[in-house]
């Protein structure tokens, strides 16, 4: 009967370990506090005529849980990620930097790791970076035009005016960048992983 359950419980996880929650919380926890550290330890403007506009790597860690352990937990990581940088690493750019980062990261990271889950190849992943990038690039151009007049006191015009000089070039290389380097990573990083068990 014992042999039974047991053999009843593989079938039910495709013959892999009962996962924690336990240690998926904490990696969780280490991902988003790496996340937090690089943009500590990186961070520099791209174009001279936007130097608020910054290059971080802190959406690799990101992009990284999400792949391990689904897109909620990804969605869950970018949060608490972005609302701590906001309070600390990043506060100067206050609550605006803080809805900004969750959407473009939120955004990347829910569409990546949604079609990686479908396609847990490397292909798969390559195709569901490139696609991350792009859905995310569009959804920032968006987000720039509505939420950016509101807190930065510019009128839409002049956003849209940096739409195709800046803001979507910038957008592309920052997110481009991150989804090069965790393609390049993440297999090495998932033999850590594992560990806490993730598939």
């Amino acid at each position: 009967m014992q042999e039974t359950n047991q053999n009843t419980q593989e079938k039910n996880t495709g013959g892999s370990k009962p996962v924690s929650g336990t240690k998926r919380l904490v990696m969780m926890a280490v991902l988003a506090a790496l996340s937090i550290v690089f943009v500590a330890i990186i961070h520099f403007p791209i174009f001279p005529a936007a130097p608020f506009l910054e290059y971080d790597p802190a959406d690799i860690p990101v992009l990284i849980g999400a792949f391990a352990f689904g897109p909620v937990a990804g969605i869950c990581i970018a949060i608490v990620a972005s609302i701590i940088q906001g309070f600390t690493v990043s506060a100067a750019s206050g609550i605006y930097g803080i809805i900004m980062h969750i959407i473009a990261t939120g955004v990347y990271v829910l569409v990546a790791a949604c079609i990686y889950k479908k396609l847990k190849t490397k292909k798969g992943a390559a195709l569901a970076l490139v696609i991350g990038v792009i859905c995310a690039v569009i959804v920032m151009a968006g987000a720039n035009m509505v939420i950016t007049p509101i807190f930065m006191g510019v009128p839409a015009s002049a956003v849209k005016g940096m739409l195709l000089p800046v803001i979507i070039p910038f957008n592309l290389i920052k997110l481009g960048v991150n989804g090069i380097i965790t393609f390049l990573v993440y297999k090495r990083c998932s033999i850590l992983i594992s560990k806490f068990g993730a598939k």
